[in-house]
């Protein structure tokens, strides 16, 4: 399993008109955490895209428990469970220290240049197998 977390601050113009961070905004934390995360295995997503490889999201989703406000500072959490083959699922978790406010998920496929799915690089699936 692949876990990582990254802290994000709401910044006022992530505020709808009753102060709470909009509800689209919770995507950008999300993609926000996945690119951390690439990062922080050593095979970030610049490289992946340089290599001729992309990430298109077929499918997402977000659960709000509670708001998220200007200025709170949240932590987004992204966990991988299962090791990629031509798609990779990830769920995240965004907690204001230990209250959970949001869960969420996003299913991406490799695709090439073309649109045609294919395998992730083998590099990355060396990297991504030694937390499976």
């Amino acid at each position: 399993m692949i876990t990582s977390q990254i802290d994000i601050r709401a910044r006022y113009a992530e505020t709808d008109k009753m102060g709470h961070v909009y509800h689209g905004n919770y995507v950008t934390w999300f993609e926000m955490a996945r690119v951390h995360m690439m990062d922080e295995i050593g095979y970030p997503y610049k490289q992946l895209e340089s290599e001729g490889f992309m990430l298109p999201v077929l499918e997402i989703s977000a659960r709000y428990l509670r708001p998220v406000q200007f200025d709170d500072i949240v932590t987004v959490h992204v966990i991988v469970k299962e090791r990629p083959l031509v798609r990779i699922h990830c769920e995240y978790e965004i907690k204001r220290g230990e209250e959970l406010l949001t869960t969420g998920m996003t299913r991406h496929a490799f695709i090439n240049p073309q649109g045609e799915p294919v395998r992730p690089p083998k590099p990355l699936m060396e990297l991504m197998g030694k937390f499976f």
